[in-house]
């Protein structure tokens, strides 16, 4: 893939050089060439790639004295050293933003002197300018002039053939041997004077070259062959010029197919989504999400996901072992870890999830498969036995071995014995690896041996087809009875098989059966809980919010209120100002003055009245306010308590709910089609009005059920992974209305990386909502930028 990715011979020379290595600082420094490219890629502007031409043989034979490029070569060069400086120009303008890369071009040539002469010589289309010299200047005019008198003097010949009877009236004129000739009938080719070049198939027309254009043409092929000559001359001393940097220019070329490698690497990279994980200089494997990238392209294909792995191996649990059903995953399981290690050591990306971590092993040993060999008579056990021999005399604690169906081939009792002795060695040695098998031996050992772990492919027992996914911690079962009856195998023959195993090792499988049952089943429950949990907080959240918002709607309005009713007095005060003062000012009688003051006090004393009710109301119990009608009837002052049955509703509403439970604080109301806990100072007994002045309340009532519908439903997870631009986007539209309606505080967006179009084109959507509040990526550990993290207001 990276071959096929490279533009240029060198570049796939680098590839098909590629290995295995061991030295961190090497694996470090390619992975962060190819890191670089990738988000370069991802990110930023196009890079060069097109002319990646490899001269660096020409450059070889060039170094002999007398020597010199020829015109097509010369183009490549023209162009591939444009593309050398693009190249150049491209990383040191970045100001370091790409060190790894960058650093590739210390002390690589990067004048454009060569380029320029280049120029002077030859154009675009590989041709050599008139004026790369005087003397070629002076050629090609001379050359065109007599090349116009050949032409002039052919037409002439030809008119007077056709003059005077000798040619047929269509006839023109053409080309033999590379020169202008008449097609002349053979009765008549003794009329007009000239060199006969050729004759048609028939033997009936022959094309004859006119003497008098005869001569011109041997001129122009002597002034042809001086044209070439001269351009030799001139081609011969460029590279003469060119000769002392032949070196310089080598190291150039081999820099410019070392981009090329790194820049196919990183295509392959965005291709598989891989990543850089973080590098120990220890023997380690801590992948989250790891895939099979050949499994990965081939799925994509066919519109299927792979099933990611977690794979764990550390100075604590060494050795794995997986144990499952056949075409369970176990094997893939296996090539998964000895692919990806073995790429990442040759300095690729590797598929699998941020916060992974790798470490570097020094040998990987490998025992998959069936090696055996008529030539050297080696049966399946015999190879394996080879195998298992050569790594027990090699393996440390450097050492990563994979073994796939680890003691077959062989007495199933004698094999699972050698395979239990051989890991018991190799895990004294404190190898790493990973081992696949049924053995039932294997698995115990697992259980009771330090550093040996055991793992299981899980299979769904209620549909009987494998889940394709790893479970470190428990061993887990063949389903061979529950694969055989699922495919229609005689009842009668299982239960003899059944008598024939042994109830002792049936038990065993049917535990491991049960547990895996029980522990998807757990984790389903575990996933609804949390989930549940989360949307719980927020509504909890949401509801102190509308709580806190409330309170101080009304002690507004009591502030309002207060502020209204002082207004009033004062203006109720001047009016009766003015009055007296008209009063006085029309000499009224004592009696009347009189009368007129006693009014004003009593109006005085019933306006200030409204003040202390106010300022009583909102200070002794700020959450028993309510706002009266003036046809409401004043209540009772005497009223009697709430009890379990009653018919209330919440403070402010106007539908009616029934009493469930109720305590000095709390109570628990049924509506329609919900319940809710409550502050018992938030209800009030329901007041017996007709229906139909309850109308708000049935409508309230409904829009509520629905919304309730919708939360028990809303997921705070969306994944629009594997979907086209515009349906996915479509998807995040509809479903950040409907967080918005159901009042979510915060959703996840799980897009995926990828090429980072579909997180872009999300993201440009959701800075244009006015109720987000912001948006951004996930932690690393859990999907860094292939997860969109949106707060609502």
């Amino acid at each position: 893939m990276i071959v096929n990715a490279c533009l240029s011979t060198l570049g796939k020379y680098f590839a098909k050089k590629m290995h295995f290595s061991s030295q961190i600082e090497i694996i470090g420094k390619l992975l962060d060439q190819t890191e670089e490219f990738r988000q370069l890629y991802l990110f930023d502007d196009p890079f060069p790639s097109q002319d990646y031409f490899d001269l660096t043989s020409e450059f070889d034979r060039l170094k002999a004295e007398g020597t010199y490029i020829p015109p097509e070569q010369l183009l490549e060069l023209k162009l591939s050293l444009r593309t050398l400086l693009d190249v150049i120009y491209y990383l040191t303008k970045r100001n370091k933003k790409y060190p790894a890369l960058l650093a590739l071009t210390v002390n690589i040539y990067s004048e454009d002197i060569i380029l320029r002469d280049i120029e002077l010589i030859i154009n675009e289309k590989g041709e050599i300018h008139n004026h790369a010299s005087p003397e070629l200047s002076k050629i090609r005019k001379d050359i065109q002039s007599k090349v116009a008198s050949v032409e002039r003097k052919v037409y002439q010949s030809l008119s007077l053939g056709k003059k005077e009877g000798w040619l047929v009236q269509d006839a023109e004129i053409t080309i033999r041997n590379g020169r202008l000739v008449i097609p002349v009938p053979a009765s008549y080719k003794r009329k007009i004077k000239g060199y006969i070049h050729d004759e048609s198939a028939t033997g009936q027309t022959v094309f004859i070259e006119p003497s008098e254009a005869f001569e011109t043409n041997n001129a122009i092929r002597e002034l042809e062959i001086a044209e070439r000559h001269e351009i030799i001359r001139i081609l011969t001393l460029f590279t003469d010029t060119l000769r002392p940097q032949l070196s310089e220019l080598i190291q150039a070329y081999r820099f410019l197919g070392l981009v090329d490698f790194i820049r196919a690497k990183a295509l392959v990279s965005v291709q598989l989504n891989a990543i850089r994980p973080d590098i120990h200089n220890k023997p380690l494997i801590q992948w989250k999400q790891a895939v099979h990238p050949l499994l990965f392209l081939s799925h994509q294909l066919q519109n299927k996901k792979v099933v990611p792995l977690d794979i764990s191996l550390d100075d604590n649990e060494r050795i794995l072992v997986i144990s499952g059903p056949n075409a369970g995953g176990k094997s893939v399981c296996l090539k998964t870890a000895g692919l990806l290690q073995y790429m990442l050591q040759c300095g690729l990306l590797i598929p699998v999830k941020e916060a992974s971590e790798a470490g570097i092993f020094h040998t990987l040993f490998i025992d998959i498969g069936d090696e055996q060999s008529l030539e050297n008579d080696l049966s399946t056990y015999s190879s394996h036995l080879l195998n298992l021999k050569n790594i027990l005399k090699n393996a440390d604690k450097n050492t990563l071995f994979l073994i796939d169906e680890f003691g077959t081939g062989t007495d199933p009792h004698l094999g699972g014995a050698i395979a239990e002795a051989v890991l018991e060695e190799l895990s004294r040695k404190n190898s790493m690896g990973i081992v696949t098998t049924h053995y039932s031996n294997l698995k115990l050992l697992a259980e009771k041996t330090a550093g040996i772990i055991n793992g299981a492919m899980l299979f769904d027992n209620s549909k009987m087809q494998p889940l394709y996914l790893l479970k470190i911690g428990k061993p887990g079962s063949s389903f061979a009875f529950e694969i055989a009856r699922n495919i229609g195998f005689p009842e009668k023959i299982l239960q003899n098989a059944a008598e024939k195993t042994g109830t002792s090792q049936l038990d065993y499988e049917q535990c491991l059966t049960e547990l895996e049952t029980e522990k998807l089943a757990l984790e389903k429950e575990f996933q609804q809980l949390r989930a549940a949990d989360t949307l719980l907080s927020e509504l909890i959240a949401k509801y102190k919010k509308l709580y806190n918002d409330l309170d101080a709607k009304k002690k507004e309005i009591i502030s309002s209120a207060r502020f209204e009713a002082k207004n009033l007095l004062t203006d109720a005060s001047s009016l009766i100002e003015k009055t007296i003062k008209e009063i006085r000012e029309n000499q009224a009688e004592k009696s009347a003055t009189k009368a007129g003051r006693q009014e004003i006090k009593a109006l005085t004393e019933k306006l200030q009245e409204a003040t202390p009710q106010i300022e009583n109301t909102s200070h002794d119990n700020p959450e028993s306010i309510s706002l009266q009608n003036e046809t409401e009837s004043p209540k009772s002052d005497i009223e009697t308590p709430l009890r379990k049955g009653d018919k209330v509703c919440i403070i402010g509403q106007d539908f009616t709910g029934e009493i469930l439970e109720i305590d000095d604080e709390e109570a628990l109301v049924a509506f329609e089609n919900f319940k809710i806990k409550t502050l018992r100072q938030h209800i009030e007994r329901a007041s017996e009005e007709p229906k139909e002045k309850r109308k708000t309340g049935s409508r309230y009532s409904g829009i509520i059920n629905d919304i309730n519908a919708k939360t028990t439903e809303f997921s705070l997870r969306l994944d629009v992974r594997g979907q086209r631009a515009e349906a996915a986007l479509n998807t995040v539209q509809k479903y950040i209305d409907e967080a918005i309606l159901l009042g979510v505080f915060e959703v996840n967006i799980l897009h995926g990386k990828g090429n980072g179009i579909l997180r872009h084109l999300i993201r440009e959507y959701l800075s244009t909502v006015r109720e987000i509040k912001q948006f951004y990526d996930e932690r690393i550990e859990f999907g860094g930028h292939g997860i969109t993290i949106v707060k609502f207001r």
